[in-house]
């Protein structure tokens, strides 16, 4: 099964850009056409992560074969409280992984100890600042991280290529392709980090799915190494516990409550 790493879904309070609301009318016809079996939804920007991550829970729950999801949490206006919504959202609303953006804020110690609690992978946008990937890949080597864009959506071929990098030398660092322009950065981090260390995502619902899929699918990759690329990798990070819920859903499509993990 193909399996897109990174659409965004709901609605914001705001209406200061597309970027507020993520509908997924148009997404999900374009990715039946490309031949993607199931998403992974982000929520969009929020003032109130909890309710975004609701938002993305309830489309979960009503298509559990077709989505699954991650929380969303705000680094500073939500600290001393992220354990209680990661609990929430894994517990009621069964998403699997929690994302960040630096446009909110960088990520942080109490983000990451949460995310080990739960035994959860982290996609953190770094926006260009690559540097700091040394850091919190060094001091938790328990989580996993997946950095979107290759290091950066504003095409900073500098931080995309020293993302490459830390992808070498960090086994708990991955990417993801969406939006990455130079095609021959994902060519390089082929060639140095290997297809074990690649996600194909699209950003959608603002990027089409299927022209994402093309540009994974024109780096010529063996079908073994192409199957990693476009899902299995995906599937490794969220672990056990997390893939036997997924297909529990599949076939029955109700909630099953995730228990907290330790450290692995």
């Amino acid at each position: 099964m193909v399996i897109d790493c990174h659409c965004h879904a709901g609605r914001g309070p705001e209406l200061s850009g597309p970027w507020d609301s993520a509908p997924l009318d148009a997404y999900a016809r374009r990715a039946r056409a490309a031949g993607i079996g199931h998403t992974v939804l982000l929520p969009v920007f929020h003032s109130d992560y909890a309710a975004a991550n609701a938002q993305v829970g309830r489309i979960v729950a009503a298509r559990p074969d077709r989505y699954s999801g991650f929380a969303m949490v705000h680094p500073r206006r939500d600290a001393g409280r992220i354990h209680a919504l990661l609990a929430e959202a894994t517990a009621r609303w069964q998403l699997c992984g929690v994302k960040v953006h630096r446009h909110d804020a960088r990520l942080t110690r109490e983000i990451c100890e949460a995310a080990r609690a739960f035994g959860l992978p982290v996609l953190y946008d770094v926006m260009g600042e690559v540097a700091t990937v040394e850091l919190f890949a060094t001091a938790y080597p328990e989580v996993d991280f997946v950095i979107p864009h290759l290091g950066s959506f504003a095409d900073d071929w500098g931080a995309q290529l020293a993302l490459v990098d830390h992808l070498v030398r960090h086994p708990n660092v991955y990417a993801d392709t969406s939006g990455v322009r130079r095609f021959d950065l994902l060519v390089r981090a082929l060639e140095r980090a290997g297809p074990a260390k690649l996600l194909f995502g699209s950003d959608g619902p603002w990027l089409h799915p299927g022209l994402e899929l093309a540009k994974v699918r024109a780096l010529g990759l063996p079908p073994a190494d192409e199957a990693k690329v476009t899902g299995g990798n995906l599937l490794r990070l969220l672990g056990p516990t997390v893939r036997a819920t997924r297909s529990r859903h599949a076939l029955h499509h109700r909630p099953v409550p995730l228990e907290p993990r330790g450290p692995r």
